[in-house]
């Protein structure tokens, strides 16, 4: 499709979304859909909602924020349940300040930004329609035009409620333009814009003795002021501040924290009685969601202030800690890096998996139940062998962890160096490990002190990683060598079915009877920790999936019990240990070596993601390890 083509459809598009007519107009709407005049916490809710929540876990989740944000869902469902979905239900938690509290690079600013960019789509949806009062500074509410006598028959019968009263501006228009009559004043439908300013506000510090109270609540406009003879005129008054153009819709205050206190209170009276103050005029209503984001830090400043102490019961805190799952942690750097012009770098398979292991270590706090790795494999999910330690009693260990360690931008940008300085086109994870260590030095939030704590957490994120590519060319190694694998798999079924049926083998070069091979079994089973008093009800676990899958005429391969294909690649290797280190490290292979070194490597690039470079760099090194 053309671009012109492509425009035609944009401005068809937007103009079938212009909606104008009177208030007469707009009741008749509200009569039959309610929801449009739904207060602002009510409105982003129901864009939440209408994007799908389901159950995962005996958890909620949102798909309103999936492929944004990761590692979230405890803060995520906090914060809807308990704030937004509260506040929608008309609870007094909208009478508070949302405050998001957690370390930098957290998610913090990415959650409001799509708190606002999802608002400004669903405003331009059926369900999400916003209407207004056409000419209003601030885009209120029609319903306001009701006179309050009238109100309580008007909310029974349209099925709302209604709160607030008109700004400086309605009021004068309603008497001087239309002569009270409510019913002809121009309603049009409204889009939330946060570059046009409609719904959508950001407000955020600067210098505290520049910083004019008008950036909140608007100015008076004095090149008018001959024209209509006063400051109390609404004419003459700009109704421009960020109160005035978020109302509707959602207020970031970026650092609250650091504002000064006649900011902080004009905002206490917004949330806790819906109205505001501005210059020469009485108290203007206003409906708006307030989100405000700050670290740790200056929140505990902050309450530890005395003169504080009114603010802090009108604020709703929500933590928003890092994650600490290491395939979400994961996650969060695919996202950056196509974000980013990384996007054409091979990183090799388990780099970005190694630089997450070390990132969520640096954030678990330590545990009396459990070491650091055990722990770390626990929160992702992960089986851990001997396990006996519940994951919900960790985390009810510390409500808080996750608010401190290495954050997502920092392993970023020490991947970004490692490619500038290298110069190459992929990367494995001992370039992020090497480059992650060489800038501890140069990070300014880590103190001496730290350091060796975050040096220990790179070598365990290493040796994690060297058993993870061990394994891995093991596997293609075994994959090359299927033929010995699948030999010795069908040598151990008939020792393990002669064993089960107490019964002899006939020994293939003496053709003498003999006892089941127990070295060969236990050589096999102990691969996979099966210890002498499990053997019994393993081998009889075997020989019942023989059977099952013989009466189903299916060939039963080595690879077709999880368990076993463990074991029989684990013993398969040891077997092979002095084979792999001979081919890994030779410099002149023989015709025989050369053909399994290159099996290997297509197995490699292949099954497991490797481009020709790392999978060689990668079994090198695999090699070296296995010579220690």
């Amino acid at each position: 499709m053309s671009f012109a083509l492509r425009l035609k459809q944009y401005r068809e598009e937007e103009a079938s979304l212009h909606w104008e007519g009177t208030f007469e107009d707009y009741l008749g709407l509200v009569e039959k859909s309610p929801h449009i005049a739904a207060p602002a916490h009510a409105r982003v809710y129901d864009m939440i909602a209408s994007a799908g929540i389901e159950e995962r876990d005996g958890r909620k989740i949102y798909r309103f924020f999936e492929g944004e944000l990761f590692g979230l869902d405890a803060a995520l469902e906090r914060l809807v349940e308990e704030y937004f979905h509260s506040a929608a239900r008309r609870l007094d938690v909208r009478k508070r300040i949302l405050l998001l509290m957690g370390p930098v690079s957290g998610g913090k600013s990415t959650l409001v930004t799509l708190l606002k960019r999802g608002l400004e789509a669903f405003t331009r949806t059926d369900r999400g329609a916003v209407y207004g009062i056409k000419g209003c500074p601030m885009h209120e509410e029609p319903l306001h035009l009701i006179p309050h006598r009238l109100r309580p028959e008007m909310e029974k019968e349209l099925g709302v409620h209604i709160e607030g009263d008109l700004c400086p501006v309605c009021q004068l228009r309603v008497e001087e333009e239309f002569g009270g009559d409510i019913l002809r004043v121009p309603v049009e439908r409204v889009l939330f814009s946060e570059a046009k300013r409609i719904g959508i506000g950001t407000f955020s510090p600067s210098d505290p003795k520049s910083q004019d109270i008008a950036d909140l609540t608007g100015s008076v406009d004095f090149s008018t002021i001959a024209e209509y003879g006063s400051e109390s005129d609404p004419r003459a008054f700009r109704f421009d501040g960020e109160l005035n153009k978020a109302n509707r819709g959602i207020l970031e205050m970026q650092e609250m924290l650091k504002l000064d206190s006649k900011f902080l209170y004009h905002l206490l009276s917004l949330t806790q009685e819906g109205n505001f103050k501005a210059g020469r005029f009485a108290l203007i209503s206003a409906d708006e969601v307030v989100i405000a984001h700050t670290n740790e830090t200056e929140y505990q400043a902050f309450i530890q202030n005395k003169k504080n102490e009114a603010l802090h019961s009108r604020m709703i805190v929500m933590p928003i800690p890092y994650t600490l799952r290491v395939s979400d942690e994961v996650k969060i750097y695919e996202k950056l890096i196509r974000q980013s012009d990384l996007r054409g770098v091979h990183i090799a398979p388990h780099g970005l998996r190694t630089a997450a292991i070390f990132s969520v270590l640096s954030r678990l706090k330590e545990s009396a139940k459990a070491d650091l790795m055990k722990k770390l494999k626990l929160y992702d999910g992960q089986d851990v062998e001997g396990n006996e330690v519940d994951v919900k009693e960790l985390q009810a260990e510390f409500p808080y962890e996750g608010m401190s360690g290495i954050d997502p931008r920092y392993v970023i940008n020490r991947i970004s160096s490692a490619l500038v300085r290298s110069d190459q086109q992929c990367i494995n994870a001992l370039d992020i490990l090497r480059s992650l260590k060489d800038g501890l030095d140069q990070h300014a939030s880590i103190q001496p002190q730290d350091k060796e704590k975050l040096l220990t957490f790179i070598s365990m994120a290493r040796q994690e990683f060297d058993e993870i590519v061990k394994k891995e060319v093991q596997k293609a190694f075994v994959y090359s060598y299927e033929e010995s694998a699948q030999t010795l798999f069908n040598n151990y079924l008939d020792h393990v079915e002669a064993y089960c049926n107490h019964q002899k083998l006939r020994d293939p070069i003496t053709d003498e009877e003999v006892d089941p091979d127990e070295t060969l079994m236990r050589s096999i089973e102990e691969q996979i920790g099966v210890t002498e008093n499990a053997k019994a009800q393993f081998r009889e676990e075997i020989l019942i999936r023989m059977s099952s899958y013989a009466r189903r005429g299916k060939p039963f391969r080595y690879d077709s019990h999880e368990r076993l294909k463990e074991a029989i690649e684990r013993k398969l290797f040891a077997d092979l240990k002095d084979v792999i280190k001979i081919t890994a490290n030779t410099k002149t292979p023989d015709p025989d070596q050369l053909r399994r070194i290159n099996q290997v490597l297509d197995t490699l690039v292949s099954k497991y993601g490797y481009c020709p470079i790392c999978a060689n760099e990668t079994l090198k090194y695999v090699g070296s390890l296995l010579s220690r």
